[in-house]
């Protein structure tokens, strides 16, 4: 075994913060771990039995070159030598095949947890509500599935086959050597405590560096997020700040070199360590053996024997050293998943939950009030660590409404911002439960149908609507997978999009980019419209669709939208009020009441809000 092959592993313990060791875990991690690892318990269980047979087969060589050198060499026994030579060789192959054999069974068992916590957390977090994603930083998240769920990994593969190995390879080990020679074992052993002693002080020293180091690496990573992705890149070069820019990133950036190269320093120290004890007992032994072998008390095969053992304390030692922080270690990352895992959703399906078939359409408020949950209802403060402070109650934000949306009504809400109009529209989809009162779809309250059949009943387009870094195909298949490419072309052309898609040198297969920003703000909204087209829902949610578009976009995507209207009910929000002129009901929505209902004409003739918002939009068009 070579001084160096173990250091992998040391680095990794001298990596790791000791502070975990302290740390409390909930009095059910340790079954709910167990309960993932039952799937897996024969293979683990196979597993364990490989590693104390590889554990224990550490002694057989050095045995044999105790004999080859004391039976066959000095007694010039050249068969017996050879037998045993090739028995050597017989321990170094069945060794390796040991080594494919754990190889292959550590990775089944790895990857299959790996598989397993990952499809339970995002399966778990796809039904999260929505206010969980309002708080939660998506990095974050996104860590609990990669580091912390390859972290929980690790305590069925590396942490539980080192645990059992160091543990057979040291008594194996220890009790061989001391029954060659006590006197020289015991000497030995006893430079090994300032090894440990060294590589503690180490640790405490580089396990804090490497933390400071971690978080100026998420820093900078969380600096290139913000830059790189298509809307900052754009605020960068609008507001002109580049040189601002490289010196904070060169600021950043600094830490970490500087970091570096004082974890560099300390790593060559403690190798340099690392190297020096074994090597001194490595003396001792040659030293004091080599006396004893003069005096007859010991031979020269034991001699060696004891040498070629001794190196092979080194990894054992040093590995169960750090056993409880490594075990810890795994733990606490095992609860981090199980934290995201254990936190409710706000939107959970009734388990008589009733589905909607044959959906006409008919939308009814009746006395709802709502206010928006506080952070400890809907999200962990280590998923949200700059928002987490904002857990007051927010108050209500919608206050007794009542109003109904007949089956192919259009229903525009209007209003000031921030008086209530999306929310209103959020709680149509159960985006959010209501606080009180209920909302209807066809007489059934949202509340006890099932999620899917309202998810398939209710469409939106929002003002700015999202689309996944794929072809415009994918994009509209998303609203429905076995959507046909003639289906597809009809759904555009209804849009009023499909001749701009056809002189695409790709058509369908044209990628549109990080969010569609390759496209204009106007051809995403009408491939948003196509893609409702292609859901066919009976309920369609029109959140400021137009807004934000020059005059032609406009033109074209309010044709689209009369065509995705015609036979839906649906709830329109709009600052600009020419576009509602026509609805069949106008909500006027001020500080979550509704203060004015009516048509157009008829709110006009009242005054009040709707006439006075109206007036002021027509002055500003005037002028």
């Amino acid at each position: 075994m070579s001084m160096g092959s173990g250091m992998g592993p040391v680095w990794r313990h001298m990596r790791t913060d000791r502070s975990i060791a302290e740390q409390k875990l909930g009095s059910n991690t340790v079954r709910r771990v167990l309960g993932f690892a039952r799937p897996h318990r024969r293979t683990i269980g196979f597993f364990l039995l490989l590693t104390v047979f590889d554990a224990a087969l550490v002694v057989v060589t050095p045995l044999l070159v105790k004999r080859i050198v004391d039976d066959g060499i000095l007694k010039q026994d050249s068969r017996l030598v050879v037998l045993l030579a090739l028995a050597a060789a017989g321990v170094a192959v069945v060794d390796a095949a040991l080594g494919l054999a754990m190889g292959w069974l550590s990775s089944r068992i790895g990857e299959g947890l790996i598989f397993d916590l990952r499809t339970s957390v995002f399966a778990h977090v796809q039904r999260m509500s929505l206010a969980f994603f309002t708080r939660t930083q998506t990095g974050a998240l996104v860590s609990r599935l990669n580091n912390d769920v390859i972290g929980a990994q690790r305590a069925f593969t590396s942490t539980l086959s080192s645990t059992v190995s160091n543990l057979i390879s040291l008594v194996v080990v220890g009790v061989v050597m001391l029954a060659l020679s006590w006197q020289v074992t015991l000497l030995c052993l006893a430079t090994f405590p300032i090894l440990l002693v060294a590589s503690r002080w180490v640790g405490r020293r580089l396990a804090g560096l490497t933390r400071e180091q971690m978080q100026g690496n998420a820093d900078l990573g969380n600096s290139m997020t913000e830059r790189f992705n298509v809307g900052g890149a754009m605020l960068l070069k609008l507001f002109g700040r580049r040189d601002e820019e490289d010196a904070a990133f060169g600021v950043k950036a600094g830490l970490v070199r500087d970091l570096g190269i004082r974890i560099t320093v300390i790593t060559r120290v403690f190798a340099a360590t690392l190297m020096l004890i074994p090597a001194l007992a490595t003396a001792l032994v040659y030293g004091v053996g080599g006396v004893l072998v003069i005096q007859q008390t010991l031979t020269v095969g034991t001699l060696l024997a004891l040498a070629t053992l001794l190196l092979r304390l080194l990894g054992p030692l040093q590995g169960l050293s750090n056993v409880r922080i490594d075990v810890m270690t795994a733990l606490v990352s095992f609860e981090r998943v199980f934290e995201v895992l254990d936190l409710p959703s706000m939107i959970d399906e009734h388990p008589d939950a009733v589905e909607l078939s044959h959906v006409a359409g008919r939308v009814e408020f009746e006395h709802v009030a709502f206010r928006y949950p506080r952070a400890d209802e809907v999200s962990l403060a280590s998923l949200e660590t700059v928002a987490r402070a904002e857990s007051r109650d927010t108050g209500l934000v919608l206050k007794d409404v009542t109003f109904t949306a007949e089956p192919g009504q259009m229903v525009a809400l209007v209003g000031p911002s921030g008086a209530g109009k999306t929310t209103m529209t959020h709680l149509v989809a159960r985006l959010y439960d209501v606080t009180a009162g209920a909302v209807r779809v066809d007489g059934h309250d949202v509340r006890e149908v099932t999620l899917q059949s309202l998810e398939d009943a209710v469409g939106y387009v929002t003002q700015d609507a999202h689309m996944f870094h794929d072809t415009i195909r994918a994009n509209l298949q998303y609203a429905r997978p076995g959507a046909t490419d003639e289906e597809i072309w009809d759904s555009l052309d209804a849009a009023q999009i499909g001749v701009l898609v056809r002189s695409l040198p790709d058509g369908l297969d044209t990628v549109v980019g990080d969010r569609g920003y390759r496209l204009s703000g106007g051809e995403r909204q009408r491939l948003a419209i196509a893609r409702l087209l292609l859901k066919a829902p009976s309920i369609v949610v029109l959140d400021e669709a137009t807004a934000h578009l020059d005059s032609e976009s406009e033109v074209a995507v309010q044709r689209a939208l009369d065509r995705a209207l015609v036979g839906r009910t649906s709830l329109v929000i709009a600052h600009r009020l020419s576009t509602v002129r026509n609805a069949d009901l106008i909500l006027v929505v001020d500080d979550g009441r509704v203060v004015q209902s009516g048509t157009h004409a008829s709110l006009l003739s009242d005054g009040g809000l709707y006439a006075a918002l109206y007036e002021t939009q027509f002055a500003v068009r005037s002028a």
